[in-house]
């Protein structure tokens, strides 16, 4: 997506940045990942990048990963990598919004720092769980098989070699 988009949150459009090149190699390596580990579990659907999602009446978000239950249509999982033309849409506005919901899982991805946080949905609202980078894999027990190194999703090279 090179062009600029449209979220809306509780009623007020917001004119988003178009994503930069790394932020869709990232989307894209995540997705990719998804796809594969999808394949094995029949209750789950992958929308497409920043599909058009209603949260609420006046709320429309377009998450970089979401994951719906096929038999009711409820978002469950939600990755968003941040912008650092307008991060804080993301790191604050939006996770806000996924808290008030009681989204049951975020990922937060940062290609500032090259980290991931992972978040899960608690009755107190969301819950940090994780915050990960370089070769620690990013997993999710409800997707069994789902492994990505955080290395891998952010396209860096190992420069260590082995000595043997």
């Amino acid at each position: 997506m090179s062009e600029h988009y449209e979220e809306t949150v509780e009623g007020e459009t917001w004119l988003r940045h178009p994503p930069r090149a790394r932020h869709e190699e990232i989307c894209g390596r995540l997705h990719q990942h998804m796809i594969a580990s999808l394949a094995r579990v029949a209750t789950t659907r992958l929308l497409a990048s920043r599909s058009v999602v209603q949260l609420s009446p006046g709320t429309i978000v377009r998450p970089d990963l979401t994951l719906v239950t096929k038999a009711t249509g409820k978002v469950w999982l939600v990755a968003e990598i941040i912008s650092s033309e307008d991060h804080r849409t993301d790191t604050v506005v939006k996770k806000q919004i996924y808290e008030d919901l009681n989204l049951p899982r975020l990922w937060v991805i940062d290609p500032r720092y090259d980290n991931v946080e992972v978040y899960h949905g608690s009755p107190y609202g969301m819950a940090l769980k994780h915050i990960l980078a370089g070769h620690e894999t990013l997993t999710e027990n409800l997707l069994p098989g789902f492994q990505l190194t955080i290395a891998e999703l952010f396209g860096v090279q190992s420069s260590i070699r082995s000595e043997e």
